[in-house]
């Protein structure tokens, strides 16, 4: 048990701590973006059950690979919060709120909605590549796949999870959802699992850039170090600037 709980610690400390303190002295006005996305997702789910609002919803949040893409990128905003038809609303409502919540109060509303964005994205536009290279490719679709409606968070849900977890050294946790999302398409070979997997590049290459670009300012960091031990200031140096790895909040 001991182990367990000193694995917890090392593995969600951090995240925990940070989330903790940002809920205990702000509420809910840690995390209004979030807020408003819970609101706006159950918003569309009543509309679009009423005979009046089904079509709207549609016309303005529905994706399918068989649109236009300027129509398709123009949806893609609002399809984020439209909950799937087939799927119990609460899921979404459930995964916005503790997802988007611990992301917001971590790197920010701005950064959220953001990776959110690039997540969904991805998905969306994977879907267009998959039907083109055909059901018999290794990373294919089938051609009925395009008229399949494409909304939901669930793809924003898993690349937040994974940058967060790996943002707050919870890699494990990072780990455990990428395999989840693998063994998701194995099990079960359709176009959510598979738009889950291209949500996961996306935010890969992110956390590759993120962590190049930390890794380029940390070397800086140091050179400007030595170039100080040595007596002399370098042009446009400022004193007590810095940043590290975690937290990155707003």
């Amino acid at each position: 048990m001991r182990t367990l709980a000193r694995w917890a610690r090392e593995e969600w400390g951090l995240l925990y701590v940070t989330v903790r303190e940002a809920l205990l002295k702000r509420r809910l006005r840690a995390i209004p973006m979030t807020a408003g996305a819970v609101c706006l997702t159950a918003l569309l789910q009543y509309v679009q059950n009423q005979p009046w609002g089904y079509q709207f919803v549609q016309n303005a949040g529905a994706v399918r690979a068989e649109d236009p893409l300027w129509l398709a990128l123009l949806r893609t905003p609002l399809s984020l919060f439209v909950p799937a038809l087939d799927l119990p609303v609460w899921g979404a409502l459930a995964q916005i709120l503790l997802v988007f919540g611990i992301a917001e109060v971590c790197i920010g509303w701005w950064r959220t909605l953001v990776l959110a964005y690039v997540a969904t994205l991805a998905g969306t536009l994977y879907a267009r590549i998959g039907i083109t290279l055909g059901a018999h490719a290794p990373f294919g679709l089938p051609w009925t796949d395009a008229q399949v409606v494409d909304t939901g968070p669930s793809a924003a849900v898993v690349g937040l999870a994974v940058f967060v977890s790996w943002r707050y050294g919870a890699y494990l946790t990072a780990g455990a959802v990428t395999l989840a999302m693998v063994v998701e398409v194995l099990l079960k070979e359709n176009l959510a699992g598979k738009e889950h997997l291209a949500a996961l590049m996306a935010v890969g290459l992110l956390c590759l850039a993120v962590a190049l670009r930390h890794r380029r300012g940390h070397g800086l960091r140091r050179a400007r170090a030595r170039v100080l031990r040595r007596g002399q200031r370098p042009p446009g140096s400022r004193a007590g600037r810095g940043s590290g790895l975690p937290p990155i909040q707003s």
